[in-house]
Parts: C-alpha cells; sequence; structure tokens
C-alpha cells in the first residue's frame, strides 16, 4: 500500500505520443495548477519516453513545477508494463497525494493497472476535480483537503461526489476537452529530475513489429463552429440538414449518441460524455433533447442555438437562443439567412 502524504504534490501523467504532448496533458497541468494551489503544493509530472526531455519545457510553461523525467528505449511507445512499472517505482519513492491521467487508451489502460498495484481509488472519466473537506457523519470526524472527484452516474442520471480518504495517492482520470487549457507562461522554468527505474526483462513481453495510425475523420475539439445533430433529426437521410447548415457556417459536424446509436453517423462524430468534449464559440443543436449525458460534453460553448419542437426539452436550459419549432422548416431558413447574409425576422 501506498504512503499517506497529506503534503505530497499533484502529478499528472504526461502523456506524448512520438515526441508530442497529448492536449489533454496541458488541459490537465492547469487543473493540477489549481488544486496544487489549494493544498499549498507543487505540480509534478511524470514524463516517461525516450529523447522527449525537451518536452520538459513545454510542461513548465504550462504550470508544471517538477517534471520527473524517465529516458529509456523501451519507454519509446507505450506498452502497459513498462509505464506501470515507472509509476509504481516513483509513487513508492515521493508519496504524491494525487495522481491525474487523461481518459486517453493509454490512460485507461495505465490509471487502473497503477490503482491495483499501489491499492489506491481511482475515479473515471471526471468532469470536474475539486479539493475540500468532509466529515464523517459517522464519528464526526473531519477529513480535510481531499480530492472531490465529480462525475455523472447512473446512466447520467445523477452526478456523484466521490472521495477516497483511506488510500493514497487519490487518483482521477479526464477526458480531453473537460478541463479549459490555459495559455503558456512563456520563460517559466521548472525542476528537471531525471529518474532511472529499472525495468525487468520479463515486463518487456510486447514488440511493436508494425505501427498503423488512421488519421481522424472529424477535428470537433478544433472547431469554433459545431452543429450537432440528434434523434429528432428523424432519419439519417434528414442528417444531410446538419451537414448543410455546418457547411454553411464554416463549421464541424457533430451528434448525440442517440444519433449515433441510430446508425445515422459514424461515433468519431459523437459529443457528449461518451464521445468528445467540445468549447466551441458557437454550438447549435439540431433536434437534440439535451440529456446529461449530452450536456457535460457541450454545455461550456461560449454560444448555444438549440432547435427542438419540444419547449421541454431540457436542451433549452443551456441554450442562448432557443427555437422551438420544426428542423425541417427552421434549418433550411437558418442556411438561406447565412448565404444572403440576411437577419431572419
Amino acid at each position: 500500500m501506498s504512503k499517506k502524504n497529506p503534503q505530497g504534490e499533484v502529478w499528472i501523467f504526461a502523456e506524448q505520443e512520438d515526441g508530442q504532448l497529448k492536449d489533454v496533458a496541458l488541459e490537465l497541468c492547469g487543473k493540477a495548477r489549481e488544486l496544487a494551489s489549494a493544498l499549498g503544493v507543487k505540480v509534478g509530472a511524470i514524463l516517461p519516453g525516450h529523447k522527449v526531455a525537451d518536452l520538459a519545457k513545454t510542461l513548465f510553461a504550462y504550470g508544471v513545477d517538477k517534471v520527473y523525467l524517465i529516458d529509456d528505449p523501451n519507454l519509446a511507445r507505450f506498452a502497459s508494463c513498462p509505464y506501470a512499472r515507472v509509476f509504481e517505482t516513483l509513487i513508492e519513492k515521493y508519496a504524491p497525494q494525487i495522481v491525474l491521467y487523461g481518459a486517453t487508451p493509454v490512460g485507461r489502460d495505465l490509471a487502473p493497472r497503477i490503482a491495483s498495484a499501489t491499492r489506491s481509488g481511482m475515479t473515471a472519466d471526471c468532469t470536474d476535480l475539486q479539493i475540500g473537506d468532509v466529515v464523517d457523519p459517522k464519528t464526526n470526524e473531519t477529513y480535510a483537503n481531499l480530492l472531490h472527484q465529480i462525475r455523472p452516474a447512473f446512466g447520467g442520471n445523477i452526478v456523484a461526489t466521490i472521495i477516497n480518504p483511506e488510500q493514497w495517492p487519490q487518483m482521477a482520470t479526464a477526458r480531453e476537452g473537460v478541463f479549459p487549457k490555459k495559455d503558456p507562461e512563456e520563460g517559466r522554468t521548472g525542476e528537471l529530475i531525471e529518474e532511472n527505474v529499472e525495468i525487468p526483462a520479463e515486463l518487456l513481453v510486447v514488440e511493436t513489429i508494425e505501427r498503423f495510425v488512421e488519421s481522424k475523420k472529424v477535428d470537433l475539439k478544433g472547431a469554433r463552429i459545431v452543429v450537432a445533430g440528434g434523434a429528432g433529426v428523424g432519419s439519417k437521410e434528414n442528417f444531410q440538414l446538419v451537414f448543410d447548415l455546418a457547411e454553411a457556417l464554416g463549421g464541424a459536424v457533430g451528434a448525440s449518441r442517440a444519433a449515433v446509436d441510430c446508425g445515422w453517423i459514424d461515433r468519431d462524430y459523437q459529443v457528449g460524455q461518451t464521445g468528445t468534449t467540445v468549447r466551441p464559440a458557437l454550438y447549435v443543436a439540431v433536434g437534440i433533447s439535451g440529456a446529461v449525458q449530452h450536456r457535460v460534453g457541450m454545455q461550456d460553448s461560449a454560444k448555444i442555438i438549440a432547435i427542438n419542437n419540444d419547449p421541454d426539452a431540457p436542451i433549452f436550459s443551456i441554450a442562448h437562443y432557443s427555437i422551438v419549432g420544426d428542423l425541417n422548416v427552421v434549418v433550411p431558413l437558418l442556411i438561406k439567412a447565412v448565404k444572403e447574409r440576411v437577419v431572419l425576422d
């Protein structure tokens, strides 16, 4: 079991691929900085890889105080067992109080292994992380400065706050886009700590023979405008209205899980708890009822326009502009207005 250390650092997994840091790692830097400031401790980043020392400068700029670099040819590509050994070794040595991971395929593989090895609690797919106190109702004992791990539960019907007062470090994963990426502070420096972790031969059982990277069909995270369709669109053929409006606005196409499950559009386009989290300047929800699973993936958009024929649709509760009407009538009018650059009455 890992040491309990209320004065320990807040760590993030600085996930990288081919010498490029993942966006989620930089997003976690900002959240870790916020948590560490509340606790009065430093932010650390675990950086496994090979010939990736230059990435430390970027991590410092995004708010990290210490970078723990583990440079090893065996870590050039992610492999579950060697990476887990690195974390287990450093957690035992330095006893951080919080460790955060991106909920990427790599993070989802790695975090549970480390939680199991260190006998720590771990909450997946958090939408928020906060520091706070908890009082045990049975003993009236106060647990100070615990990590409140917040995420939707029971199919998104409730939002649960999960705490871990007994097992340390406290660990959580967060999806890409959940936390905004802070602006880097150019010239900011920190401490680079080079660590050597022995990786036994029996852990090097997987060899990459050939690697194929499939390109993304859509870049929802980078889009300034997203037009998303839901089950209310009615059919795969009718989904063309969503594509037409997105084209007119110069935006990307998104979808709710319901539309994806209907087979109208590929899962790469899904926005929400089990899809992509977006924060565009404009989000247009077409025929989307607004279940909480979808809202958590787009509710921080700068402007939200919702089009639905149900005046009681939950999406209207977070929309800045609400249009109650038949999308088959409303969307063509919007396309026409955009193309002609006129304002609808």
